[in-house]
């Protein structure tokens, strides 16, 4: 992994990002013969910022799993993460608008919030832009990156793949602009080719004819990445999990969902809560974002706080390797204790030791009691007290605290259109409880509010409790 076990290192050149910052380049090796990774670090800012290079797959033991063409020591973490998931969309497709029912400002802290219209909020899909929109300059000219001496796609390559998928190999540069930018447009790719498989089989043919073609490949689900990660850098083929959306099974007894790793998250919320349970991860790209891009980047979200790390709640996961061997440890079986857990490896490891295909995941009951406050705090110090006094009042029903700052509203509020439901504060606070008796957590949160408005950690605040203007707040927070 990037970042560990380094045994050798020295000066590199000066980041792209950061000019002024040498990197250290270092080589890493893995417990086993001919795995090798390259990592370069920060000097002391540990392996968080360890950029990601381009890796050639591994001839000798058939692993190794970015297929990029770049010089490594060139290339941030924060520009490319190729063999990464993201999630994607059709650039071009125009963003389609939320209602939300804008809290008014009320004199009970305790009343659930009135309708005063609605404002709209944007569903965060893919890159869209307007006729008029600059074109993003390409990656390889705006970064000095030097491709790798990787093969280019040929007509019998083409032929190949529409053998592996017959009607799903696109070439149109139209349809491939898209993919090829980055949601926030900063960078852009030059692949010629998008592949859209639908099974694991699939994939599998796919890495198995790149491995031995010495093919560039660059795996992409909705492409809602806010790190360019999901987009090539050259010519790589795009491999897209967009059609892999298939739900594979789900318990009733033990929430255990089975699904393919294109699967919405959004869809998959849908889908669980409509046989009473929840996913244990939110996002605000949730209508766009992929479960499996999720795990491969150990996605928090909103309940992370209540349900952890992906790293307990994903029970067992389905990965192709570089070589196109399918790694199958797609147990349903949360109490195992059975040998490696390998499922850990690709969780968080953003593409780099393979191709999620399939993932489960344990979803825990849906609440019957959902509670959302919206706070304004006067400090920094003021939020992380009202934390600590949130924890203490509220307990087990605790499911949600995010804050943000008076920038960060002033920006909600301009370009999203909506009306703070609080007066102007330096700092906000969001927090959500979720249980299954609406007396009990409605008096524990009141005992809350109470303390925290006395002891002057808050100065103003609304709460919601109608399931429209609960979901219009956290999708709001978590923009």
């Amino acid at each position: 992994m990037p970042g560990s076990g380094s045994r050798a290192a020295r000066p590199g050149p000066l980041s792209p990002m950061c000019p002024s910052t040498p990197l250290l380049e270092a080589e890493t090796s893995l417990p086993h013969p001919g795995r090798h990774l390259c990592s370069w670090t920060r000097p002391g800012l540990g392996p968080s910022w360890a950029s990601s290079v381009v890796f050639q797959s591994c001839r000798s033991c058939h692993l190794l799993f970015r297929a990029g063409a770049m010089v490594p020591h060139l290339v941030p973490r924060q520009l490319v993460r190729l063999f990464r998931w993201q999630v994607a969309c059709a650039r071009g497709a125009s963003v389609q608008p939320r209602t939300w029912a804008a809290a008014s400002r009320i004199p009970s802290l305790l009343s659930p919030w009135g309708a005063m219209g609605t404002s709209r909020l944007v569903c965060r899909s893919s890159s869209s832009t307007s006729p008029c929109a600059p074109e993003v300059v390409l990656t390889q000219e705006r970064y000095p990156v030097t491709r790798l001496p990787f093969s280019v796609v040929s007509e019998e390559d083409l032929e190949a793949f529409e053998r592996i998928i017959p009607g799903r190999v696109v070439t149109d540069p139209e349809v491939l602009e898209a993919s090829n930018v980055d949601w926030l447009r900063t960078v852009r790719g030059g692949s010629k080719v998008l592949l859209r498989p639908r099974t694991s089989q699939e994939v599998a043919h796919i890495l198995r004819y790149c491995h031995e073609r010495n093919l560039a490949v660059n795996p992409q689900g909705g492409n809602t990445g806010m790190v360019g990660g999901s987009v090539p850098v050259f010519d790589e083929i795009i491999l897209s999990t967009a059609q892999m959306n298939q739900v594979i099974s789900f318990h009733s007894v033990s929430g255990t969902l089975v699904c393919q790793a294109g699967c919405v998250l959004e869809e998959l919320s849908r889908y669980v809560e409509e046989r009473g349970f929840v996913m244990p991860l939110d996002l605000g790209a949730k209508g766009s974002c992929h479960i499996g891009g999720n795990v491969a980047t150990n996605a928090g979200g909103l309940r992370f706080l209540r349900y952890g790390s992906l790293h307990g709640t994903v029970l067992g996961l389905e990965v192709v390797l570089a070589d196109g061997t399918i790694l199958n440890c797609l147990t349903s079986l949360r109490k195992d204790n059975t040998g490696y857990d390998l499922k850990q490896l690709f969780i968080g490891s953003e593409g780099t030791l393979g191709v999620i295909t399939a993932v489960s995941i344990q979803c825990p009951p849906k609440p019957t009691a959902v509670n959302v406050a919206f706070l304004g705090c006067p400090g920094f110090a003021e939020v992380l007290q009202t934390f600590s006094s949130c924890r203490g009042l509220l307990g087990e029903i605790l499911s949600a605290y995010e804050f943000m700052d008076a920038e960060c509203m002033r920006l909600v509020t301009h370009h999203l259109c909506l009306t703070s439901p609080v007066q102007e504060s330096p700092f906000y606070v969001l927090i959500e409880t979720s249980g299954s008796r609406a007396e009990h957590d409605a008096e524990k949160l009141s005992d809350f509010l109470e303390q925290v408005l006395s002891s002057g950690l808050v100065t103003d605040g609304t709460v919601a409790t109608d399931q429209m203007k609960l979901k219009g707040t956290v999708t709001c927070t978590s923009m």
